[in-house]
């Protein structure tokens, strides 16, 4: 996804003073800072929240207590833990001895004299209730690490569809019953695996196998060198590092990826990293954009609520197989903070507002009135209040935010001098510790069948919008549009598009479902009129200030500029007819890619598919080298029109399996570009050169592809209305001359595409590439001679 774009040539430098052994000493500072770091987090999700105030304070605190508790004792219960005791002690009763003597050396330990020690019964009650903690304590760990066994065990993927095997029917019973209590959130956190460290020689061969097609043989013979001298001479020193890495730090990739894809990325945000999220597009729910504001904010505030009480359940592969959801922890509350080196994410644990920007000026709005959250009709009167506020910006007020959108450097050395202290400090503060972004637009953006460019438009306008109307470091930007619409931009450090795509599933349904509207079209109930109006942020912009703030709107209006954005809805078939062909959805979509590419450029290109790895601890995403031997031979087959239709089916099929067996490889540890990508930075701390390495990492992903997840949660029958669809959402071109594609397969009969390309270069067009598209799909589909839907 927009990750590709910071991964390809990213540099860093390490400047260790010293010999060898200083440069091995660098590594194991970063190995062992990395553990360090992994068991922080784990001490804070346990440390009540300092947050809020009096009785809200107090009930959080209890709250988060309780929740580290159930947590912590999961699949355990208090009950479980009661039942033990009473067995202990009825057993005692009937005078059985289950512990077999060790409540009476128990009780022989225990101090005399006084207290609660005092008589016999007490001491042999207190003796057994702590034999029976004890086993059951013993019995969770045990559960934890069978369970924790059990999900290390990926054979079930790589099965096919109705040829399970019965050493798997029994590890699905085993999963299920260990995990049949009702989970919280994080609840199974602690039983998931660690993400395994790939072997050297496995990872080189992949990789080998992953170019072949892009190379002639001459090229690829050099490749093999460079690879086989690697492998030999480099490569063992710095795989010893990972393999320390990965036994002390929660995940061997996550930390690294986090800091040296986004952190230090130095260009800006817009285009380059953020991407968006589009509304329900083929229904309305109603015209006021006051009002469908303050509905999505409620709905907002309402999933963070149950993010914090941990009530959201966990995303389960199969129903059973948990995925991580470390990465919802910093969804809210969230905002990257600049830096001249490295920026650094900063989390608050609560905020009780948000920042609203509309027509060029700034504004704080509480979302509680003393410990109750606002209602929604309470939040459309106040963002009624805005809209209708005169006032005029303040100099050097409207293109504040394209700060943000401009260089990171420019940006951190513009809020060290200019907004470290008065006014501007406590503005910038109120927007950075919201707990999001809200921004009112002029504008109307919708999709209209007939209009084929108005869902493009849409797209644009919430990719960049005019490049200062969106604060691009918030973790999301909800962006309003004046007919109702709405749609989000994303920060993309702190977490990958399924996260946010989890909470706006439930937003949507939510707003649509249970939340509804009057007749009117304004929120249902009644407004609070006494409410404190929202608060006006207050600015003191020098010159020299405004003067960095226009620089910085230039550079990202010259990106907004470049950027060609062509978004559609493919209607002829969806994965209904997909699944007719007895193929993977995107093994068929990622071909059709492939097709459309060559017949678009005339050539095969390095093509990234982002996966995800949150089977694993602490996992994030994997890349999928989508152009394979099998896919290009499909593709040169189709493109020569003189071959049979088995043949050509023979040849899609090999491809397709091949894609998906890539798939599962990636997302059960054994991808290619993280084990590389960890390799590079371990031989950057020890000073280590290496051509292949430093000759991967440079390699441009002129595709740049992403499916979007969809129905992670089940707020609504899509069956029952079909219409309740979001597109998803897309991102920017990650090579000057290359193409982002992401897509929806968005149900049964449609999938939306977002195509995005630079008008700079002239080997490129998002809308050649997308009907490219459309007719690769059509080809294939008619080599299995399916019935498609009228176009």
């Amino acid at each position: 996804m927009a990750e590709a774009h910071q991964a390809v040539a990213f540099q860093f430098t390490v400047t260790p003073d010293g010999v060898d052994f200083q440069l091995s000493r660098e590594a194991l500072k970063h190995v062992y800072l990395s553990g360090i770091n992994s068991w922080k987090k784990r001490l804070i999700r346990i440390k009540v929240w300092q947050c809020g105030r009096g009785k809200t304070r107090h009930e959080r605190g209890i709250r988060t207590q309780q929740n580290g508790i159930l947590r912590g004792v999961y699949p355990g219960s208090p009950t479980s833990w009661l039942v033990v005791i009473m067995a202990t002690v009825g057993s005692s009763y009937c005078n059985v001895d289950i512990s077999m003597g060790l409540v009476c050396h128990i009780q022989r330990c225990l101090p005399e004299g006084c207290g609660p020690y005092q008589t016999p019964q007490t001491r042999a009650l207190l003796s057994m209730a702590i034999f029976s903690t004890g086993v059951w304590m013993t019995g969770i760990f045990f559960f934890r690490q069978t369970l924790k066994l059990l999900l290390s065990y990926h054979g079930w993927m790589f099965e096919m569809h109705g040829q399970t095997s019965h050493f798997t029917k029994v590890w699905a019973i085993c999963v299920r019953l260990l995990s049949s209590r009702r989970p919280m959130l994080y609840s199974f956190q602690t039983s998931l695996p660690k993400l395994p460290v790939p072997s050297v020689p496995a990872t080189i061969q992949r990789y080998l196998e992953s170019v072949r097609p892009l190379l002639d043989n001459e090229e690829y013979y050099r490749m093999e060198m460079l690879a086989k001298e690697f492998q030999d001479k480099t490569a063992p020193r710095l795989q010893k590092y990972l393999v320390l890495k990965s036994w002390w730090a929660t995940n061997y990739v996550s930390d690294w990826w986090e800091e040296y894809i986004y952190l230090r990325g130095r260009t800006p945000l817009v285009v380059n990293s953020n991407y968006y999220v589009m509304d329900f597009v083929l229904v309305k729910n109603t015209d006021v954009q006051a009002a469908r504001l303050g509905n999505i904010v409620h709905a907002m505030i309402m999933y963070r609520r149950k993010l914090d009480r941990e009530e959201i359940k966990p995303v389960m592969a199969l129903g059973m197989v948990p995925m991580c959801s470390y990465q919802m922890e910093r969804m809210f509350n969230t905002t990257r903070i600049p830096g001249k080196k490295t920026d650094v994410l900063q989390h608050l644990s609560d905020s009780r507002h948000v920042a609203v920007y509309h027509k060029g000026r700034f504004f704080k709005v509480w979302l509680y009135e003393g410990s109750r959250l606002l209602k929604p009709r309470d939040l459309e009167m106040q963002f009624q209040r805005i809209l209708d506020d005169p006032s005029l910006p303040q100099p050097g007020e409207e293109r504040l935010a394209a700060l943000t959108a401009g260089g990171r450097v420019e940006w951190a050395q513009a809020r060290q001098a200019f907004f470290g202290s008065g006014k501007n400090k406590a503005s910038l503060d109120a927007i950075e510790r919201a707990a999001f972004f809200v921004a009112l637009d002029e504008e109307s953006h919708h999709y209209d069948p007939e209009d084929e460019a108005s869902l493009s438009l849409y797209g644009k306008a919430l990719l960049h919008g005019n490049c200062y109307n969106r604060w691009f470091d918030k973790s999301f930007t909800l962006i309003s549009f004046k007919n109702g619409h709405v749609g989000l931009n994303t920060e993309h450090a702190w977490a990958d598009a399924p996260i946010i795509g989890h909470l706006w599933e439930f937003v949507l349904g939510t707003d649509t479902f249970h939340l509804g509207y009057t007749e009117a079209g304004h929120c249902i109930g009644k407004s609070n009129s006494m409410l404190a109006p929202p608060q006006r942020l207050q600015w003191d912009i020098p010159d020299q200030c405004q003067a960095v703030i226009e620089s910085s709107y230039q550079v990202a209006k010259a990106l907004a500029d470049d950027v060609e954005l062509y978004c559609f809805q493919f209607l002829p078939f969806g994965k209904g007819l997909i699944k007719k062909c007895r193929t993977s959805p995107d093994a068929f979509v990622q071909i059709a890619l492939q097709l459309a590419h060559f017949r678009d450029r005339g050539r095969f290109c390095l093509t990234y598919e982002a996966s995800m790895t949150r089977m694993f601890r602490e996992g994030r995403t994997e890349t999928v080298r989508s152009c394979t031997s099998e896919s290009t031979a499909f593709v040169q087959a189709m493109v020569e029109g003189t071959h049979m239709k088995a043949h050509l089916q023979n040849l899609f099929r090999k491809a397709s399996e091949k894609h998906q067996n890539m798939y599962r490889l990636a997302m059960t540890g054994s991808g290619i570009d993280r084990h590389l990508f960890c390799l590079y930075v371990v031989s950057k701390y020890l000073g280590v050169s290496s051509p292949f390495l430093a000759e991967v990492l440079s390699e441009p992903w002129r595709l740049s592809t992403s499916q979007i997840a969809q129905f992670q949660i089940r707020m609504f029958d899509p069956d029952q209305y079909p219409n309740h669809l979001g597109p998803g959402g897309g991102f920017g071109p990650v090579a000057d001359d290359g193409y982002g594609v992401s897509y929806m397969i968005a149900g049964e009969n449609t999938i939306f595409f977002h195509v995005s390309s630079k008008f700079s270069s002239s080997e490129t067009n998002a809308q050649r590439f997308g009907n490219h598209i459309r007719q690769a799909l059509l080809d294939i589909a008619d080599l299995f001679q399916v019935p498609k839907a009228d176009s």
